[in-house]
């Protein structure tokens, strides 16, 4: 499905009835990895899909797309379908963007979870790498978005997942330029949102890869004993919903057996 958005066209899907559940894909990726996902919980949720900007068939809002230009696109999507509160689900950057919607919109999300992601802002070195990232993408996007995507996956798993990776790089391959980095201009000057993870007083859950390279399962570790929140590991990278998917499902059916 299509909304007209800004002068832009955002694309999004829905599946299923019940109550409300929007996922929200990370950096480089796309509504599809939610398929396997919403196959188990269209049966009692209504689960809605959507193309964050400059990702997927949703087309580029500016140069930089921060968590809270994203936010609105969500909320937009939301509006068109008259839906008031939902679930959100977002992997990776997909949860910078629902940790930006409990921060603007607090009362439209009724449970959270934080798929390989974090409330945490980039740390200095962080921003350093994500503009080195940025000239390298500027030189060759293709070997960037390679390397990136072989990247997220535990090591002993970039075998197992040989197939899937090939196929979420030629997706990424897709992605305009102008959408990587303004992404990763965004991901780059997020807000720190610790307090907003710590004050939001309804359902929530961490959803952690213990073997992710590119975020510490250290670091989830710390934030869930800090502001006392589940945290739930996987024996895996930062694909949890690859790596790990039979343990990821019955942990998200789990949770949304709460509302």
């Amino acid at each position: 499905m299509i909304l007209a958005y800004k002068g832009i066209k955002i694309n999004y899907s829905v599946f299923g009835k019940g109550t409300p559940v929007v996922f929200l894909h990370g950096f480089l990726e796309n509504s599809t990895m939610w398929k396997e996902t919403t196959i188990h919980l269209s049966k009692s949720y209504y689960c809605i899909t959507i193309d964050l900007l400059g990702h997927g068939d949703t087309e580029c809002l500016g140069y930089i797309h921060t968590m809270e230009d994203m936010a609105q696109a969500v909320k937009a999507v939301l509006d068109s379908l008259n839906i008031v509160k939902a679930i959100f689900i977002g992997h990776s950057m997909g949860g910078y963007v629902a940790l930006a919607s409990v921060d603007l919109f607090p009362d439209v999300v009724s449970g959270l979870v934080l798929l390989n992601s974090t409330s945490f802002p980039d740390s200095p070195e962080r921003k350093t790498n994500r503009s080195r990232a940025i000239d390298i993408v500027k030189n060759n996007p293709n070997a960037f978005t390679s390397m990136a995507i072989a990247n997220l996956f535990a090591e002993e798993n970039k075998l197992v997942f040989a197939e899937k990776i090939k196929s979420i790089k030629n997706q990424a391959s897709r992605m305009p330029l102008q959408g990587i980095i303004s992404a990763l201009e965004g991901m780059k000057i997020r807000k720190n949102r610790t307090s907003v993870l710590s004050n939001f007083n309804k359902p929530k859950v961490i959803l952690a890869g213990i073997k992710d390279p590119v975020l510490p399962y250290s670091q989830n570790l710390k934030e869930a004993e800090q502001f006392k929140i589940d945290l739930v590991p996987f024996n895996g990278g930062h694909m949890s919903y690859l790596e790990n998917e039979e343990e990821y499902i019955n942990t998200l059916l789990k949770f949304l057996s709460l509302f």
